[in-house]
């Protein structure tokens, strides 16, 4: 079964073609990344213009990578929450117009449970049950995942989700947009005891909260600042890093341990992190526990994660038609398709 899978939830306008939910024919990604950064973080509206200037293209490369027509395909699948809604409307309604011209089954896929599927296009024999760790932009969650369409969320994040406190906090040290990448290369020469840093608390033991940990930061920049010394930018950023990366970590294993998991998987933009890769694979080695983790190419927003799970909706009978509409937010545990 080949779909066709379309993903335009934030600034990544992308399309693949996926055979049977595990093998990945093509994966295009257009990405605004330059553009945004020019503004210090995603623009809503930029990034929906953008997203209808390229998906047309974007939806036609994937499918000349993968050597097939449109009408070739059995399948369109379509990212359709949460995220940003006008960029979720484009893709939405591109694949809502292609399924009927074609005839062809439209799937709904939630964003999240896209990226929870990564892991099986990287990993054959991969399947549920098993605990996952989703960290993003603009999620955090622990996820108990039954089975390929069935999910329970343990805990998320109350506040800031760990990807946008990266960025925040890297904007603050004076790095560019996104900041993720610029704070892992810089903590990788710092001292990450230098600068004391809090782990704030949630009523929920498994939730997780980042704002005050970002405001920490911002207030140890100014307060330094403002009596003439200068920050140890490196050490900061690898104080930061290390605070959220424990602090993932310690709640994760915590949820895996309670509920009897052996089996344990990371996933979304933030699981690019080296340290924090690094932290859930030396705890899952301590409590013997195996861990699966994408490749880098398929952490951040792509379209081949949602062809995947797109496959697994299409299986369990989960099929749209052309009222399909978008949302901004949405519970991955309550999906209404």
């Amino acid at each position: 079964m080949d779909i066709l899978a379309i993903e335009s939830s934030c600034d990544e306008t992308a399309a693949a073609i996926i055979r049977d939910g595990r093998e990945m024919i093509s994966s295009v990604v257009a990405t605004q990344i330059e553009e945004h950064r020019l503004y210090g973080g995603v623009v809503p509206e930029i990034a929906s213009r953008r997203h209808c200037e390229s998906i047309c293209g974007v939806v036609n490369e994937a499918l000349e990578k993968a050597g097939i027509s449109a009408s070739d395909i059995d399948a369109i699948a379509v990212s359709f929450a949460p995220g940003l809604v006008g960029a979720l409307l484009v893709g939405v309604n591109f694949a809502k117009g292609l399924a009927f011209s074609l005839n062809k089954p439209l799937i709904p896929v939630h964003h999240i449970r896209g990226h929870i599927a990564a892991n099986y296009l990287a990993h054959n024999g991969f399947e549920p049950p098993y605990m996952c760790l989703v960290v993003s932009g603009s999620h955090s969650h622990i996820v108990n995942v039954k089975s390929y369409t069935e999910f329970e969320t343990l805990g998320r994040t109350i506040d800031d989700a760990a990807g946008e406190a990266f960025d925040k906090a890297a904007r603050a040290m004076g790095f560019p947009y996104p900041g993720g990448i610029f704070i892992d290369n810089a903590s990788k020469t710092g001292d990450s005891s230098k600068y004391k840093l809090p782990k704030p608390h949630t009523p929920n033991p498994y939730d997780f909260s980042f704002s005050g940990l970002k405001t920490a930061v911002i207030n140890l920049i100014h307060n330094t600042e403002q009596r003439g010394e200068e920050v140890d930018v490196n050490s900061l950023a690898a104080c930061f890093q290390k605070t959220v990366c424990e602090m993932l970590t310690e709640k994760f294993i915590a949820a895996a341990l309670e509920n009897n998991c052996k089996k344990i998987a990371l996933a979304g933009g933030v699981a690019a992190n080296s340290g924090l890769r690094g932290e859930l694979s030396a705890a899952a080695e301590k409590h013997g526990m195996e861990f699966f983790v994408p490749p880098l190419s398929l952490c951040g927003d792509n379209a081949a994660m949602i062809g995947c799970q797109g496959y697994y909706e299409f299986k369990a009978g989960n099929i749209a038609g052309t009222d399909l509409n978008a949302y901004a937010t949405m519970s991955l545990d309550e999906v209404n398709f």
